[in-house]
Order: C-alpha cells, then structure tokens, then sequence
C-alpha cells in the first residue's frame, strides 16, 4: 500500500525533502482512523505553541488540517506524522513555516509489560515534541543493550519525568498520579487526564522519585499508540500490575469521541 509523503499540501521534491530533513524543527504524531483522530484539538494547540515558540510565527491550522485530509485521503487507517519546519535562515527573527505530513501503517497500541533501566537526562526544551531527537534514540538504544526494553528519565532533582517516547503515570489507591518534572505534554496524556477529571477520578501531579516505584500499585507508559502500557520493572526492581490500572485508563481513554479532521 502506497502512504503519501506531502509538503505543503504536494509531493516535496528533493529539495523541499532535504529542508524537512534539519534538526530544527517540530512534530506530532497521531493514529487516524476512518479520517478521525482522538485528541485533534490537542494536536493542533502543540503545534501553534510549537511554531510560535520556535518560529516566532502563526500556524495556520486550517491549513494544517486541509493537508491531513489531503494526505489521508483513500486509507481507512493510518498513522500520521505532522512536521512543521522552516527554510528560512534561523537567524531571521520570524520564520515562515511549511507544513510535512508523513503517513505509513497504522500502529496499534501495545499492552505487553515493558522493563525499563534509569537514566540520568532531560531534554532541550522538554514541552516541545522537537526534531531534536538524539538523546532520546541513543539512551533508548543504551537501555536495549544493557538487556532492558527502553529509559526511563531522571531529572537533575532526581525526579522521575518521562521514558523516552513516552509519558509516564501512577496508580496509588485509587489515584492516579502525575510526575511533576518538565517533560512533554503527551497527547494521550493530556486526553486521560481530561477523561478521567470528568469521570471524577482522583489525579494529582507531585514529585516521584525512584525509590518509590515499587509502592505503586501500577506504574504505567502512554504515549500516541498506546493507552497505558504496564511498567514490569525499573532497574530489575519488579514493579505491581494492578489489572484495575489498566481498565482504568481503557474506559478513559474510550470515553472520548474521535474528532474528525
């Protein structure tokens, strides 16, 4: 099956591929269903932010939505990826930016317990999903090699913040907590947590340090693919599995009507 790559709105031709290709720059991905995907407004509020912050310019998301129409048009079912970069010279003071979208198969979300090793690291400006991704690949792959699945960050404070391409959670008795660290406002992040306010149940975001993971009665990772994948063991410490973690978030998650495009 043939996935369109699309520059504003048209194939990018080497040149135009070339530009997209640069570090600077900044992204959302997203899984799109029958020309619907959960948790649209967030997408597009990330990348106006985004663009404004790193550009010193407006995203035009009307734009941005008539280019994912265009570029979903014919699949059912897809995963998207939204770039949005610039070719004009960063030292200008406002950069126009142009619009990438990169489409292939759909993902569907994985739910097998992962093992996670610690790590030391924060990000370049961790509330923007930037092209800036060395970090994140060379700790992730570290990780691999030491005989584990993927990181888990630790910030200068100690604190737990986010793993590598996800966010991450907490179920105690109840309530699910959230790490307060910088890290990047995931899109499913941002949709349990609107979710499960509605639904009333408890959240708080606070301070978590490793040393407390194993009192959890589930640690857990979300991220666009994936609703709440299980966390087994950090540093071969075992962690609990709290079934009810899992359908927690689930019901959540599903409460939530997909936006068309």
């Amino acid at each position: 099956m043939d996935f369109p790559l699309e520059l504003n709105g048209a194939p990018p031709g080497v040149p135009g591929l070339a530009s997209a290709m640069g570090g600077y720059g900044h992204f959302t991905a997203m899984q799109v269903r029958a020309g619907r995907v959960c948790g649209l407004g967030f997408h597009l509020s990330r990348l106006e932010a985004s663009t404004r912050l790193l550009f010193g310019s407006e995203l035009d998301t009307g734009l941005v939505r008539a280019h994912l129409r265009h570029a979903i048009a014919g699949h059912d079912a897809l995963s998207a990826r939204v770039v949005v970069f610039s070719r004009v010279s960063s030292d200008e003071p406002v950069m126009a930016p142009e619009i990438l979208i990169r489409t292939g198969p759909p993902h569907e979300p994985v739910t097998d317990p992962i093992r996670l090793k610690s790590v030391r690291y924060q990000r370049d400006l961790p509330q923007v999903k930037h092209l800036g991704t060395f970090g994140l690949i060379h700790h992730s792959r570290q990780a691999r090699l030491a005989g584990y699945e993927d990181a888990l960050f630790i910030d200068d404070a100690g604190r737990v913040s986010e793993a590598s391409i996800w966010n991450v959670g907490f179920l105690s008795g109840g309530t699910v907590v959230w790490p307060e660290a910088a890290v990047l406002p995931g899109i499913t992040y941002l949709v349990l947590e609107r979710q499960l306010r509605a639904a009333g149940v408890p959240q708080e975001v606070r301070p978590v340090y490793p040393g407390e993971l194993p009192g959890f009665d589930a640690v857990f990772l979300t991220n666009s693919e994936t609703i709440g994948r299980p966390v087994a063991s950090v540093d071969g410490v075992p962690l609990r599995s709290d079934p009810a973690a899992a359908r927690l978030l689930r019901e959540a998650y599903e409460s939530t009507a997909w936006d068309e495009i």
